[in-house]
This record gives C-alpha cells, sequence and structure tokens, in this order.
C-alpha cells in the first residue's frame, strides 16, 4: 500500500509538472510576442482591409470582370519574357533565384491615380521595414499596359528610386513591360482581372501586392493601397522558406495568422 501510495503521489507531482510547464510555456510565448512588436500589438497590423464585395447587379458597367481571384499556392511562369528598365529582354526568372521572396505588383507607368497611389504606399512600407531590397527581397513591378515602353519604366524606376532614398537597395528594384500575351498569362496566374475603359482613357483595375515565394509560389495577396510595414514583413518572412527573419519572427509564424478579412496578421 505504501508503494501504491507513492506511485499515486508521483503521478500527481508529475501531472501538476506537466501542467506548471505548459502554463509557463504559455507565458513565454505571449513575452516572446510582446517583445516582437513593441510597442502596440494591437496596431502592429492594422491596414487598409480589402473592399467587400458587391452583388453582381450593381457592379457598374465599368468594373465588370475587374478584381482579383486569389490564386495562394499556385506557381507563375517564370519563363515569362519581359523587357526590363534597361531595355533588355528578361526572363521573369531571373528575379527568382531561389534565395529571396519577390514582392510583386501589376500596375501601369502613366496610370493617373490608384498605381501611384500603391506604388507610393509601396515605398513608404519597405522604407519604414526591416529588411533591404536587394538582399533580403526583390521588388519587381510589371505594366499591365502592353503598348508602354523600356524608356517609360526607366523613368518611373528613378523616381521611386529618389523617393526610396536608400542607394544599397536599388539593384533589388525593377520595373518590366511585356507584350500584351505575356502581360495577360500572368494576370491570369495571380488571378488579376483588368480591363481598359475607352470612355475615361484609362485601365480598371484594382490595388494588390503580391508576395511571392523564392520559387515562384504565389505566397500572400495584400489589398489596397498601403498597410504596415510589420505586414509585410511577415508575409516576406512568411515566403522566404526559412531564407528571411529572425528566429522570433519564425516563431511568431506559428502564433500568427494572416486573416484575408482584415489583410493583416492575426493572432
Amino acid at each position: 500500500s505504501i508503494t501504491k501510495n507513492k506511485v499515486a503521489d508521483d503521478a500527481a507531482k508529475l501531472a501538476a509538472f506537466g501542467a506548471k510547464a505548459e502554463y509557463l510555456f504559455m507565458k513565454l510565448r505571449v513575452l516572446i510576442l510582446s517583445i516582437l512588436t513593441l510597442p502596440t500589438l494591437a496596431l502592429a497590423y492594422e491596414t487598409a482591409q480589402p473592399t467587400s464585395s458587391v452583388p453582381s447587379d450593381k457592379i457598374p458597367v465599368e468594373l465588370e470582370n475587374v478584381g482579383v481571384t486569389e490564386h495562394l499556392g499556385a506557381k507563375i511562369d517564370l519563363g515569362l519574357t519581359f523587357t526590363n528598365e534597361d531595355n533588355k529582354e528578361v526572363k521573369l526568372g531571373e528575379y527568382f533565384g531561389g534565395k529571396r521572396p519577390v514582392i510583386m505588383a501589376i500596375v501601369y507607368y502613366s496610370c493617373p491615380n490608384l498605381c501611384n497611389f500603391q506604388l507610393n504606399g509601396l515605398i513608404d512600407t519597405v522604407k519604414k521595414m526591416k529588411g533591404v531590397g536587394g538582399k533580403d527581397y526583390d521588388v519587381v513591378a510589371v505594366s499591365m499596359d502592353h503598348t508602354e515602353t523600356a524608356a517609360l519604366a526607366t523613368t518611373k524606376r528613378a523616381n521611386y528610386m529618389k523617393e526610396l532614398g536608400q542607394p544599397e537597395a536599388e539593384n533589388g528594384w525593377h520595373f518590366l513591360v511585356g507584350s500584351e500575351a505575356n502581360v495577360k498569362a500572368l494576370a491570369d496566374q495571380f488571378g488579376f482581372k483588368f480591363k481598359w475603359n475607352d470612355v475615361r482613357k484609362e485601365f480598371a483595375h484594382s490595388a494588390v501586392t503580391y508576395v511571392v515565394t523564392p520559387n515562384g509560389v504565389i505566397s500572400r495577396y495584400l489589398h489596397g493601397i498601403e498597410y504596415s510595414p510589420e505586414t509585410m514583413r511577415m508575409a516576406l518572412v512568411e515566403a522566404s522558406e526559412g531564407h528571411v527573419g529572425s528566429f522570433i519572427e519564425q516563431f511568431a509564424l506559428f502564433c500568427f495568422q494572416f486573416n484575408p478579412a482584415k489583410n493583416k496578421y492575426t493572432l
């Protein structure tokens, strides 16, 4: 009976130790997340939310068949060819070396409104974000307007590099133009639908930034014209497949999940 009592007592102590260990682990997790997201966890991932869906019978004719259908996990065709800002033909795969994630945007360089806001928002985000273009990630913008030229892409890139103010990052930023067929092929792979409005003489399109893995797999869609540096950083860490991010940042991905409705990472 003494032996039975001792066994029961040991079992109770073991159970208590297990519960205490679990409690301590939870406290450690909260502490790490608090350190990671100082000073304000609640506001860290606030960003513009995607526009809610509108019943099809209320969509203006100009916006029919315009929008984005997410293709998370799909691989884009890295064999597609475009012309870069140096007027050289390049394959998309040249910007995917298997080590750095890639931020992509389908815009057009003569856009009078939305594209400028989207690219301005991207510049503002990366200026405040940990990491350097060309070292921790690359940025590739592709014009949806197949009539635009490499000269225009060069001018647009120069303007944005001046605004970025990070000479060491310039090798990581690329502005491309391409044929109608290749632009459409890439847009279809991202689920990006746009069309020309002949009355307004401009494209109807939405604003979406894509985060793609080093091997060309679509990892995240960021909707809107601006998002917090923390959201972009977490998206890059998630897409990097272990090549980007500290241990704490990678650990945090086990605790955070991307919430498409809020366009941010949440617990």
